[in-house]
């Protein structure tokens, strides 16, 4: 079984050199690392900064570079060519910036793709009796389509943040499908590309990556496989550290084109509430900060939570404003030009 890492980058740095040296240690080799660089000039500054090149060459694997114009990039289409340029297996899709935990990382979410197919399907018979009313397509034999890893926080990590990356990556593993829809809610379509791995058999027979599109490319994937009656599987024992100390205004692009992509998608999130979950994290979050004596911090989630909703409503609604404000608001201003 062979597999390939697939990094797209923009602006790389140093973490991109740590990613790549805990790749050299795996205990699953690598076949081949592939780079989508956005902007080549770009990438030529960074490895004139960085030793990029020169820990790349020590890969014990075969690693190529492709570069592409900012103009062209996209979340789901840039992925989608790196997948259609391997001939791996398994495509394990990292950001620049998620670096492996230990030696483990590759084995483990191998591990969640094909060695655990007996599990499934006894655990999604279990929540098909469970579950009144569940769909007869949930029963039965099931495989993985994708697993993806925990996220660790980095030792510069905010209080806040660290609790929320316990919250959505917790120490239990698990994999889910259609029957936990009930139970899960919108958390069943819930997959990262900060690092996830793909059967690239699944991959190609359920369409790989929707193209263009602005935001969860990954999730819409997640979300496509489990309607087909496959599993998403997180696996807590293949552990990257990764995590951001957004500001507001960050949170507020950021969850402008998280609910741009979600209206856009209506098929699949009509049928589970996003908000629901949200403020299970709100209280869940409070709770946490009193329970650790530190009540202080309310306000400053508070604000995180301002621009977090404030982002999210604007995108629900991104359909009434001028393009002038949609330009003003997004992330992604890219994919925009692409689709108009």
């Amino acid at each position: 079984m062979t597999v390939d890492i697939i990094i797209p980058t923009y602006k790389p740095d140093e973490t991109l050199c740590l990613l790549l040296h805990k790749l050299q240690g795996q205990t699953f080799v690598v076949h081949r690392v592939i780079i989508l660089n956005t902007e080549e000039e770009l990438w030529k500054q960074a490895v004139a900064a960085y030793p990029i090149e020169q820990v790349l060459k020590e890969l014990p694997c075969e690693y190529e570079v492709f570069h592409i114009a900012k103009k062209d990039f996209d979340h789901g289409g840039t992925r989608q060519f790196g997948a259609e340029h391997s001939d791996a297996d398994v495509m394990v899709f990292m950001t620049q910036d998620a670096v492996p935990a230990d030696e483990f990382l590759v084995e483990k979410l191998v591990e969640s793709l094909f060695s655990k197919e007996d599990q499934v399907s006894a655990r999604v018979q279990q929540n098909a009796m469970e579950v009144a009313g569940a769909d007869k397509s949930a029963q039965g034999d099931c495989l993985v389509a994708v697993a993806y890893a925990r996220q660790l926080p980095k030792h510069d990590c905010h209080i806040v943040e660290q609790y929320t990356r316990q919250f959505n990556y917790p120490e239990q593993s698990r994999v889910k499908t259609k029957a936990d829809i009930p139970t899960l809610g919108i958390k069943t379509f819930f997959c990262s590309d900060v690092c996830a791995a793909y059967r690239r058999d699944l991959f190609e027979a359920l369409g790989g990556f929707e193209s263009p599109v602005i935001f969860n490319e990954d999730m819409f994937f997640a979300a496509n496989a489990i309607e087909h009656g496959y599993g998403v599987a997180y696996a807590a024992d293949a552990k990257v550290v990764h995590s951001h100390n957004y500001t507001m205004r960050q949170q507020f692009h950021r969850n402008f084109d998280l609910a741009v992509s979600q209206k856009q998608h209506s098929e699949i999130f009509e049928q589970v509430s996003s908000e629901a979950e949200g403020m299970k994290l709100v209280k869940s979050t409070i709770a946490y900060l009193f329970a650790i004596r530190k009540p202080w911090l309310i306000f400053h989630f508070g604000m995180q939570c301002v621009g977090k909703y404030a982002g999210f409503w604007m995108g629900r609604h991104y359909e009434k404003l001028s393009r002038k404000q949609i330009l003003k608001y997004t992330m992604n201003p890219g994919y925009w030009e692409k689709i108009t």
